[in-house]
């Protein structure tokens, strides 16, 4: 044989632990004794016969069959250079495949990109590691790129070419640890994945890391989609976003759980992106929320991890449509004045052996060691932090949701469970940081460095923190050693609240400091006061069970509950089907049951929760100064013996006097302090008839008088509604 090519050379290629087969395969120039020819060697397992046509001149040059498993050679010696050419390879049958050579285009990753991914700062490198469909050289295709350091070999496998690894085998980039080849003719929706070959000889066949679409579960396989064709027509929306912080604008949340929200047809089927875009944004716009946040929406294989555990970071799930249903979603959002939040989950990624987990055979994007890379309780790997590529694949993710999918925020997830090494953990089971310490200092420079840059990107977007604990400085710019979030959870108030409002009316005025204690620490954070879906699963009981009495004050309990809520400063946060008082525990399995609202009660509740976010939306001294102490002051917090609260709500010329009164009493002749004189008009009460209430109102205008109470100077005298939340505004002097 004149060929250069050694038996040592075909084993490895069959064997896919060649980390070069472009050196190899593909057209060559090669020198053997003393002379120089053209050569050109093929891969193709299955293949009868191959035939080379110079695209030039139409000739074509019998390829010779040389290895038994389908390696073919052909030696050119009317040629000492390089051309362009085709195969035409015969699968016997009239099976018959012509296409360009994989094996003779240039990498579609540069060094500048591999140098930015190593010291991960390439915020796009989703653009260049993935599935790109390209055009090279007049060949359409699709770039694949993976990273697998200590992989021995690396294909694509998929339905172009029949699964079979040793078809497009990889090359590895210097040292960088990429694996990548363009593969001709691969076209969006052909489905692929990476066949990994470890140190070991053990095979993985794993989706792809940045893979934009995801087949339908059970199948795990990664899916070529071009995510930029879809057109935007938000363009007024992303405007008015980058120029508007959230700090000082309202901030209403709609969490919803997608699978659950609502089931279509007779089939009980999930509603799709596509119909979501009319009846959910429809619903949310109708009930005056100011955005919808959605439980994680990156594929997932299992319906009963809600999202939250996470195989396709980079692609929206196939549960309800494609990417280009789910922008069209996003955008009809924005066209209709609604933000768009997505639940992000960094901290930790399944075991799933589809996705991340030891990828490349061994812990790759986790920690070897278990005490630092194992989430036992949740049965998930920790992302190493330390790690730049690690870091990198991450922050560009959210970059690529903000980016791509014009997304106004991210919800992150178990922040507490990144920021503490013991977390979840016994004692002698973790390992303390260099000083010592149980803080985990490769997460607090992640998430600083994450929060920094999209902040300086995205103008306008938001960043929350689910953080539990009191870890000092999440929502502080990360400037002063703060973690740079926008806002963050206010589990602390959560806790408190729910622990009052389950209490029996005559008890509650033993736990009096439950709903006054969290504005000792109000400013300390950029809080938004949530009751998510965390509160009303796993026998927590829906927020109707959680409050006592018959039918009727379970609902007066929401109403005066859900009314305090929204006069505490910070933003807010409801779960789907708390606003329409829901009997049952949310499961993803089911739809809320939106046939309880051919009830008075459930329908009533529903349109108080419409009134409220109307009213929030309507008076900015509901959110303008919420993180300001100058817009709330307390009128009365310590009448704990009739668990009855007072406060002010104050911005610019704007002042609502609000009281709440948490028991069954009812006070025909209250005396309601307020702070300036003048003419006050009641402008809401949960006890109205529309709202199931007993119509106890206060109509007609109330003139302050020269009377103390409590903290205020002065006071009126109004009717106080049992399980009421009462509203008045000042309107002249």
């Amino acid at each position: 044989m004149r060929d250069t090519v050694t038996i040592n050379d075909i084993e490895l290629l069959l064997r896919n632990e060649y980390g070069d087969p472009h050196s190899v395969l593909g057209m060559h120039i090669v020198s053997k004794d003393g002379n120089d020819f053209t050569v050109v060697r093929e891969l193709i397992p299955g293949a009868v016969s191959i035939d080379i046509k110079d695209n030039a001149s139409g000739k074509k040059y019998k390829m010779e069959k040389i290895h038994d498993d389908g390696f073919f050679s052909v030696i050119i010696d009317d040629k000492k250079e390089y051309f362009n050419y085709t195969l035409i390879v015969d699968f016997g049958g009239g099976n018959v495949w012509v296409t360009p050579d994989q094996y003779t285009f240039e990498p579609t990753v540069t060094d500048y990109d591999i140098y930015l991914f190593a010291q991960g700062n390439n915020y796009r490198i989703y653009d260049k590691l993935g599935a790109h469909e390209q055009t090279i050289d007049s060949v359409e295709g699709v770039s694949f790129a993976v990273w697998a350091p200590n992989a021995k070999g690396v294909s694509v496998i998929g339905d172009f070419n029949m699964w079979d690894p040793r078809r497009s085998q990889m090359r590895l980039l210097n040292n960088s640890g990429i694996w990548e080849i363009f593969i001709p003719q691969v076209k969006s929706g052909d489905k692929y994945k990476f066949r990994i070959k470890d140190a070991y000889g053990g095979v993985t066949d794993k989706s792809d890391p940045y893979g934009v679409a995801m087949e339908l579960r059970p199948g795990t396989a990664s899916v070529v989609y071009n995510i930029h064709n879809y057109k935007w027509n938000d363009e007024e929306w992303i405007k008015y976003r980058s120029e508007h912080e959230r700090y000082d604008r309202p901030v209403n949340i709609y969490e919803v759980h997608m699978g659950s929200w609502r089931r279509v047809g007779n089939e009980d089927r999930f509603m799709t992106y596509r119909e979501a875009a009319q009846m959910l944004v429809k619903y949310v716009k109708e009930m005056g929320y100011t955005h919808i946040e959605f439980l994680p929406l990156a594929e997932h294989p299992f319906d009963g991890s809600w999202g939250y555990q996470v195989i396709g970071y980079y692609a929206p799930t196939s549960r309800y449509g494609s990417p280009e249903d789910f922008m069209y979603l996003i955008d009809t959002c924005h066209q209709n004045g609604i933000g768009v939040i997505m639940d992000w989950v960094p901290a930790h990624f399944p075991k799933d052996m589809a996705g991340l987990a030891r990828f490349d055979g061994t812990a790759l994007y986790e920690h070897e060691d278990s005490r630092l890379g194992e989430h036992r309780e949740w049965g998930t790997y920790i992302f190493n932090y330390g790690r730049n590529e690690v870091k990198n694949f991450l922050i560009a993710n959210a970059f690529y949701w903000f980016r791509e999918y014009h997304i106004d925020g991210l919800r992150v997830d178990a922040v507490a469970s990144m920021l503490y090494l013991d977390y979840g953990r016994n004692d002698g089971d973790w390992i303390a940081n260099r000083y010592g310490g149980r803080e985990n200092l490769d997460a607090v420079e992640f998430l600083k460095h994450l929060n920094s840059i999209i902040r300086k990107t995205f103008p306008g977007v938001m960043m929350m923190a689910e953080e539990s604990t009191s870890w000092e400085g999440v929502t502080r710019d990360t400037q002063y050693n703060g973690l740079g979030f926008t806002f963050k959870w206010d589990m602390g108030w959560m806790n408190d609240f729910l622990n009052y409002i389950k209490k029996e009316t005559v008890y509650r005025k033993y736990h009096h400091n439950y709903l006054t204690f969290s504005m000792m620490y109000n400013y300390n954070e950029n809080f938004i006061l949530v009751l998510s879906h965390d509160e009303v699963v796993h026998m927590k009981g829906a927020m109707i069970y959680k409050v006592p009495g018959d039918l009727w004050q379970k609902a007066a309990n929401l109403r005066v509950s859900y009314g305090f809520m929204y006069g505490h400063p910070g933003k807010k946060l409801l779960f789907m089907g708390n606003e329409i008082g829901q009997f049952s525990e949310w499961s993803e399995a089911r739809s809320l049951d939106w046939h309880l609202l051919q009830y008075d009660t459930h329908r009533n509740l529903k349109d108080y929760m419409m009134d409220l976010n109307h009213f929030y939306l309507k008076h900015p001294a509901m959110w303008k100064k919420d993180f300001d102490p100058a817009g709330f002051e307390w009128i009365d917090c310590d009448d704990a013996s009739r668990s009855i609260v007072s406060f002010e709500r104050r911005c610019d010329a704007e002042r609502l006097t609000i009281v709440c009164n948490f028991t069954e009493t009812t006070y025909d002749t209250f005396k309601l302090g307020v702070y300036e004189q003048g003419v006050y008009k009641e402008v809401f009460n949960s006890d109205n008839l529309r709202y199931g209430g007993t119509g106890r109102l206060n109509q007609g205008e109330y003139t302050a008088e020269d009377y103390r109470c409590s903290k205020a100077p002065y006071s009126i005298n109004i009717t106080l509604p049992p399980l009421g939340f009462v509203i008045f505004k000042k309107e002249s002097e």
